[in-house]
Order: structure tokens, then C-alpha cells, then sequence
């Protein structure tokens, strides 16, 4: 470990945590000063995205839509930075970047003349007060479910991060109405609220001043989802029911800024994919699916897309891979993924994922207690990888989980190696056709 990490986490160790928050407030604060608060001008709105899953493609759809309306749109999320026209990767390997990085990308989307800045929001960001001095006009929320509970201490504290945010924000709240956390996100005040729902006889679907979109008729298949609001039929290119819930929060978003169904309709049909999202990667001769998903609700809403897509294909199998990060977090939901693996998938790989300073081959174990006697453990990813596809017969399924689109794996004392699991798959792929 280098001189300056170890110095780091000594530094960490020993501070009273009223100290470091008032060192990450202060950071924040400078960060402001140094770009001149760019946020707080009236050329520029900041719509803020926050919950525990979903945020990467719903900050995507937002931009979509705000840019099919005409607006000038720059967007911050774990994929990409985007402004304007330019894009360049998220290589941070942090889903919402530090104080400084993101005065200076609010200041340069001012300097482009955007409109708009979307921004992915994290509890470890607002924990870090990284939310702090940007001025948000609208905050929206997807969905909450355990997750980050030891860095915050509990599920509660965490959910509590989440709502920093919207007490930030007083002009536009969006809401998932069907998460049974929203009732603790409708306190806090603002001037409008949009909910959203799949449920016509949602509890909250009565609630005085809170606008609701409500989708009907919703259906999912191996093309991609459709549904409905106020009888416009949306047909999306991307897998799964909880994508529908995405493209609503992101309708919303148009709807409050004046923005019709008919132009959210063509901005997001024209969505093919969200790279590392349940992206299919090798349609022929059996599918290969990348996701992200590493937290047991987004796992388990992964492998129920997938089943259905299985269920219509006749006797094939699902063959998934999968791990568990390291560096000490959230170690109790290791065994859950293994759990949940276990029942939807027919053969079950588990492999390293990103070990950080962790044993690699311990964090497997304790992700192989979960899946039981289907738990096949291989510690080199690539070689993990390759086994799924060389088990996987024609109209099988493999999915391929927790890392989705991210450009590396993080290891011991810090380093970092390049990683991209859809390349990975490209290129065991290839030199299995070519040896059959």
C-alpha cells in the first residue's frame, strides 16, 4: 500500500467523525468558491437522481428527453460525463465525482451554455457533503433497498443520506410511489410533486398535491418493455419491468419542465441500450447478458427478467457469474446474492469481483455459502467467464453480473487493472468459435 493511503486511512481511523464531515463540508465549500458557485446561476437547472438502483439509466433518460425538447443538456452519472456533445468515460470508479470535479463539470457545462445538468447522486456523496453548494432544482427518487448499511451504520442512516437531498430541494420532487420507502421522502416539502406508479390502487395515488403518472397495460419481452400513460404507447428497446419504472421518473422530469408525452415517447424509444445495463452482449447461439447489478433487490430483479425471457424459449438454462465486492463493505448481503442466484439460475459461477484489500477467495466462500450445492467456485474472472460460456448450450441464457460497464478492477494497496467484462466476453467468445 502506498505511503499516502496508508497515511489516509490512518488519518481516517483516528479523527473524530465530526471532524472529517467538517473537512468534506469545508472541501465542498472551497470548491464552490474556486468555480464561483456556477450551479446558483439562473441559466443553469440541476436535477439531482438519487435510490439505490436504477440512477445510471435514469440520469440517461432525463438527458434524452430534455435534448429531444431542444434544450442544451450535460449529464454526470457512473458511466459517462457528458456535455453537449461531448462525452468521455467515468474512470473515477466513483458513481458521483468529488467536490472539486464537480464544481469544475457544473462550470463548464455554464461556459457550454447547457440548460440542464443532470446529476447522479449517491449516499456516500451526500455522507461526504459532496451535494453541498450545488443548487438543485429538481431531486427525483427511484427506489430504496438495504444497501451501504456499514458505512452508514444502519438502513435508516442511509435512507436518511438519501433524503438530504430532497430537503435540499425545494422546487420539484419526484417519487417512486410504489417503493414502500416513499412515505419517508413525501415529508419534506416542496413547491410541486410528480409520483409515479404501476399500481392504480397505489395507497399514495390519492395523496392532494402530488401530480401522479400511473403506466397501464405494461408488458415485457425478449425485444424490450411496453406500457402505457394516458393511452401514448411507449415501446422501449431495453429489458425489464424496472426499466419501466426508470422511463417514468425521466417522464416526469419532461412533465414537470412542460415538456409532452409525445416528445418523452420519441426520445426514449430511441434509447437502444445503456451500456453495462442489461446489455445483451451475444444474441447467437445463446444469449450473453452484462448488468450491473450487485445489490440482492437489482439481482433479483435481473434474473426475474430473465426468466421470463427463459420461460418462452422452452428447455433452456440460465448460467449466471457473479462475486461480491470487497474492502469491508456490506458484507452481510454476500451470502444473500448467493441465495438469490441460487434460486433462479441453473448452474451458478462465482469469481472475483473487485477484492480490493480483501481475500478474494474469502469473499467467495462467504458468497458460495448462500448458493448451496450449485456454488461453482472459480477465483479468476476471465476463466469464470469463459466456463459459462463453454457450459451454455444453444437458447441458453448467461448472465454475467456486478461489474456492468465499469473499465476496471480494484485490488490490493489501491491498484487498479483494466477490466470490461462485455470485452472479456467478446473475446472468449471468439477463441471458442474458433477452437470449435
Amino acid at each position: 500500500m502506498t505511503t499516502l493511503l496508508k497515511l489516509k486511512k490512518t488519518i481516517k481511523k483516528i479523527s473524530p467523525s465530526f471532524l472529517i464531515s467538517w473537512y468534506h463540508f469545508l472541501l465542498a465549500f472551497l470548491a464552490a468558491v474556486i468555480y464561483s458557485f456556477p450551479s446558483y446561476k439562473k441559466e443553469l437547472k440541476v436535477i439531482g437522481v438519487t435510490g439505490t438502483n436504477g440512477k445510471s439509466t435514469v440520469v440517461k433518460m432525463i438527458a434524452k428527453i430534455l435534448e429531444e425538447a431542444g434544450f442544451l443538456v450535460a449529464y454526470s452519472s457512473s458511466i459517462k460525463f457528458k456535455i453537449r456533445e461531448k462525452e468521455t468515460k467515468n474512470l473515477l470508479r466513483m458513481t458521483m465525482p468529488g467536490r472539486f470535479a464537480l464544481q469544475k463539470f457544473l462550470k463548464q457545462a455554464l461556459e457550454a451554455k447547457c440548460q440542464y445538468v443532470v446529476l447522479e447522486v449517491t449516499s456516500e456523496g451526500i455522507k461526504q457533503h459532496r451535494h453541498r453548494f450545488i443548487n438543485f432544482d429538481i431531486a427525483v427518487f427511484t427506489n430504496l433497498t438495504p444497501e451501504h448499511i456499514e458505512s452508514h451504520g444502519s438502513f435508516e442512516k442511509y435512507r436518511e443520506a438519501k433524503g438530504k437531498l430532497f430537503k435540499a430541494t425545494k422546487n420539484i420532487h419526484i417519487l417512486n410511489l410504489d417503493d414502500k420507502n416513499v412515505e419517508y421522502f413525501l415529508q419534506f416539502p416542496a413547491e410541486k410533486k410528480y409520483g409515479y406508479s404501476l399500481e392504480h390502487d397505489n395507497p399514495y395515488s390519492k395523496l392532494k398535491g402530488v401530480e401522479k403518472i400511473i403506466a397501464s397495460r405494461c408488458k415485457s419481452n425478449i425485444n424490450g418493455v411496453g406500457f402505457y400513460v394516458d393511452n401514448l404507447e411507449f415501446k422501449l428497446q431495453m429489458l425489464g419491468d424496472f426499466n419501466i419504472y426508470n422511463a417514468l421518473a425521466a417522464i416526469c422530469v419532461g412533465l414537470s419542465q412542460g415538456i409532452n408525452l409525445g416528445i418523452s415517447k420519441k426520445a426514449l424509444e430511441k434509447i437502444e441500450k445503456v451500456p453495462g445495463r442489461m446489455e445483451l452482449v451475444i444474441s447467437e447461439p445463446f444469449m450473453v447478458v452484462v448488468d450491473y447489478a450487485f445489490t440482492p433487490n437489482a439481482l433479483e430483479k435481473v434474473y426475474q427478467t430473465l426468466q421470463k425471457i427463459k420461460t418462452t424459449k422452452g428447455e433452456t438454462k440460465m448460467i449466471c457469474v457473479l462475486g461480491a465486492t470487497g474492502g469491508g463493505r456490506d458484507k452481510w448481503k454476500r451470502p444473500v446474492l448467493g441465495e438469490i442466484a441460487e434460486k433462479y439460475c441453473d448452474d451458478v459461477i462465482i469469481t472475483n469481483e473487485d477484492p480490493y484489500d480483501e481475500d478474494p477467495m474469502e469473499i467467495i466462500n462467504q458468497v458460495a455459502k448462500g448458493a448451496g450445492l450449485k456454488a461453482k467456485k472459480i477465483l479468476d474472472r476471465r476463466q469464470a467467464i469463459r466456463t459459462a460460456l463453454e457450459t451454455a448450450k444453444k437458447g441458453d441464457i448467461v448472465i454475467i453480473t456486478g461489474k456492468g460497464s465499469e473499465p476496471s478492477m480494484c485490488i490490493e494497496e489501491g491498484k487498479k487493472i483494466p477490466w470490461d467484462d462485455r470485452k472479456v466476453v467478446k473475446e472468449e467468445f471468439s477463441q471458442l468459435a474458433l477452437s470449435n
